[in-house]
């Protein structure tokens, strides 16, 4: 870890596979927790928020900061975002109050009760092929299928297309390796586009009870959504549903492999998997961060955000502050209270929450009723991304339960 937090670079996806982040977002929250990075070679500088209390606060700010231009890096820095104002997580105001209440519609809790059961009996049938393998990739035997399949039964994708929109999601906020360029990210999340392009067409002419029919057919203020509305919505919906709780079930994995005492404590009924949930949730928090641009002068944590600046919250820092958990950097399965911000806060919070709640409450409750030991026998491979924490391969055997 460097003495001087200048030189970190929290835009280079390379930081986040060198540092100890416990270590590195611990100085950044007591000694800059308001934290300018300094620009490099032809990108600008930004803000890093980094302390529970001050994301919060920025998140509920959607007045004087904006997502209208961005919300990660990679679009914030480049100065703009192509959905901006078509896509639910980059519009503000009334226009993202009226989409996201026309999406509530088919994704509201009291609605997926049903499909939570889908997930579970899926997750089971998974776990137990682990099981029977022996040694298996857990990333892409197992949590590859879960949220890709749920999302993809609510919004009617063909199973065959499935697999395809997993690879593709890999590489469009993450790369697999540093050899993979931009240019792989940007045609891959082109191939989402033209993929919802023809599909939302097919369901405008024959629509169903599927998610995208509702956006393709759907009005808000007497107005069908524009074609570029419903395709990135689209995008946004199978893209947030799909990594996060693959990453969150995978990190769960090591995190018990690691920590034998809590997988015991799971194993026993000592802790309920929706605790449980929480806590992978907020120690795996796969999107680290989320950004906004400001649109007038901006006080936070003793700093002045200028007017068009850009601003990062970290979640992953916030959700180990110490100011808000207890020995934040133990993995505590029966934590409580537990106000991690993994989906993070405010107006843009995650429409798939609920979602993400059942598929890696589904994975825990299969791993502790089919699986007597879990051994990781070698490294994962990493993520190579300043957005998503995960991996993209992860080796495990997974011994069964006697019978």
């Amino acid at each position: 870890m460097t003495a001087d937090l200048a030189t970190v670079d929290l835009a280079d996806p390379q930081t986040f596979l060198d540092a100890d982040l416990h270590e590195l977002f611990g100085r950044l929250r007591a000694e800059s927790p308001v934290h300018w990075n300094e620009p490099r070679d032809d990108r600008p500088g930004f803000w890093a928020i980094t302390r529970h209390a001050d994301c919060v606060t920025a998140y509920k700010d959607n007045e004087r900061l904006t997502s209208e231009r961005g919300n990660v890096l990679s679009t914030l820095l480049q100065g703009n975002d192509s959905a901006s104002g078509k896509m639910l997580a980059v519009t503000d105001g009334e226009r993202h109050r009226a989409v996201r209440k026309l999406m509530l519609k088919s994704l509201s809790p009291r609605l997926l009760g049903a499909v939570a059961e889908q997930v579970r009996a899926r997750t089971f049938g998974l776990v137990r092929d682990a099981i029977a393998r022996g040694e298996c990739d857990f990333a892409t035997d197992v949590a590859d299928h879960i949220p890709i399949n749920t999302i993809g039964d609510l919004m009617d994708v063909p199973a065959a297309d499935r697999p395809r929109l997993v690879e593709w999601n890999n590489r469009t906020l993450s790369r697999i390796s540093s050899e993979d360029s931009e240019m792989d990210e940007w045609l891959a999340r082109n191939e989402i586009l033209l993929y919802f392009t023809d599909l939302a067409d097919q369901r405008r002419r024959k629509p169903g009870d599927d998610v995208l029919s509702a956006l393709a057919n759907g009005l808000v203020d007497g107005q069908p959504l524009a074609e570029d509305e419903v395709v990135f919505n689209s995008y946004s919906l199978i893209l947030g549903a799909d990594e996060s709780s693959r990453m969150s079930s995978i990190g769960a994995i090591i995190a018990l492999a690691q920590h034998p005492e809590q997988w015991r404590r799971l194993k026993s009924g000592e802790v309920g998997v929706e605790t449980a949930t929480e806590e992978v949730l907020r120690w795996t928090t796969p999107a680290m961060h989320f950004g906004r641009r400001a649109v007038a002068d901006v006080e936070l944590g003793g700093r002045t955000i200028r007017d068009g600046d850009v601003v990062t919250m970290w979640n992953t820092s916030a959700n180990l502050d110490e100011e808000v958990f207890a020995d934040p950097t133990r993995f505590d399965l029966a934590r409580t209270p537990n106000r991690h911000i993994a989906f993070g806060f405010g107006p843009h919070f995650c429409l798939g929450a609920f979602l993400g709640r059942a598929h890696v409450g589904s994975v825990l409750e299969a791993l502790r009723d089919e699986v007597a030991e879990i051994r990781v026998p070698g490294p994962g491979t990493r993520l190579y991304s300043n957005f998503v924490h995960g991996y993209s391969s992860l080796p495990v055997e997974l011994v069964p339960e006697p019978r």
